[in-house]
């Protein structure tokens, strides 16, 4: 009865086993599905931004020089004024006093001198009296012409052409030189931009000076951009006018000042802006969306897709970032597929089924890629 038994069991048991490793295989899973790109070779633009503010080149503060009262303001506030238009106006009757009593002891004095001087000759009088009136003439002249400058100081002038501020006193005011500022003139043609570069900066804009054969000249800088607050383009371009003479030790950065055009006035002391810089040109260099590049403890990797679909995990070096590019150096070449989505998904050796990447909705929109540091 059991040599019956053992074949009847033993057919079963082998047939689960054959089906079991049929269902094995049938289930065997597919390679997973992952976005490639092709590795994109061209010139790029080189480019470093930074936060700047604008100041006026020139932003005189007015004061009284004398003190007296404020007859009358002789300027629009917020216009343009020229360079000696009259602001305001002091009472000047007492400095014209003042000043008048100070000529007529000059007259005074010279004509004691002229009298003096041929007595002197015949010893009429001695040589220490006309030392004296010529000594008491050049002390009436001193004195005459502190009168006429307090009497000039009655009239506030602007010292620059300039957009003239608000009026920071009435008429009928006291004001004088302790009173505080009466108004202010900004000049604002050209207009000035303030921003701090890296040493890596300055240092690398003069390697490329150099390696292009020409020399560094006093004053000369990078053609600058401005990007405005509204996100739109400054249409003038200006130009790095000098930078100061040593490196902040606590940011180890260097202020920088550039200069713009302003003929229509667009730009105004305290405003934020964006400059730019174009550093140079990064000849054949080879670009993959950022999305592409994952950093793995300090080493930045890319997964390229052989003609098997095979995948290989690859060291790059990151350069600069290209809008939502990368540029990249390695053991790679224009034209190789790199895996843009579904990174998560491979490994060395990884077999995949690669299709084409779709743009992403924010590389749609761009009209012009930004270029900034990657590392900066």
């Amino acid at each position: 009865m059991t040599r019956q038994t053992i074949p009847k069991l033993a057919v079963p048991l082998f047939l689960v086993a054959v089906l079991a490793g049929c269902k094995s295989k049938e289930q065997a899973p597919a390679p997973p599905d992952v976005e490639v790109v092709a590795i994109e070779q061209r010139d790029v633009p080189i480019y470093r931004d930074w936060v700047g503010t604008v100041e006026a080149e020139a932003n005189a503060t007015i004061n009284a020089q004398i003190t007296g009262y404020l007859l009358s303001r002789d300027y629009d506030e917020g216009k343009l004024v020229k360079k000696g238009q009259l602001l305001f106006q002091i009472d000047d009757r007492t400095y014209k006093a003042a000043y008048d009593q100070a000529m007529a002891r000059v007259t005074k004095t010279e004509q004691d001198v002229q009298r003096y001087t041929p007595l002197a000759k015949t010893q009429a009088i001695s040589q220490q009296e006309l030392d004296d009136a010529i000594q008491n003439n050049l002390a009436a002249k001193a004195a005459a012409e502190e009168a006429r400058l307090n009497y000039e100081f009655c009239k506030i002038t602007s010292p620059v052409d300039g957009l003239a501020g608000l009026a920071q006193a009435q008429i009928g005011d006291l004001v004088g030189p302790s009173t505080g500022p009466l108004t202010t003139v900004t000049t604002i043609d050209p207009m000035r931009v303030y921003f701090s570069v890296s040493q890596r900066f300055m240092t690398e804009w003069k390697e490329r000076i150099l390696a292009e054969g020409r020399q560094l000249r006093e004053g000369e800088g990078p053609e600058l951009e401005l990007i405005l607050a509204t996100g739109r383009a400054y249409p003038q371009k200006g130009r790095v006018k000098f930078a100061n003479n040593q490196v902040d030790i606590k940011t180890g950065s260097v202020r920088a000042v550039g200069e713009f055009p302003n003929p229509q006035e667009v730009l105004v002391a305290g405003m934020f802006v964006r400059v730019k810089a174009q550093l140079g040109v990064e000849k054949n260099a080879l670009l993959v969306p950022q999305r592409a590049v994952t950093e793995m403890q300090g080493r930045y990797l890319i997964a390229v897709v052989g003609a098997d679909n095979k995948v290989s995990i690859k060291p790059v070096e990151a350069g600069e970032r290209v809008g939502s590019d990368w540029i990249i150096k390695g053991d790679v070449k224009a034209g190789d597929k790199v895996v843009s989505e579904g990174v998560q998904k491979v490994r060395e050796g990884t077999v995949v089924n690669p299709k084409p990447a779709s743009a992403p909705a924010e590389s749609k929109a761009e009209t012009k890629p930004e270029t900034k540091t990657a590392t900066e």
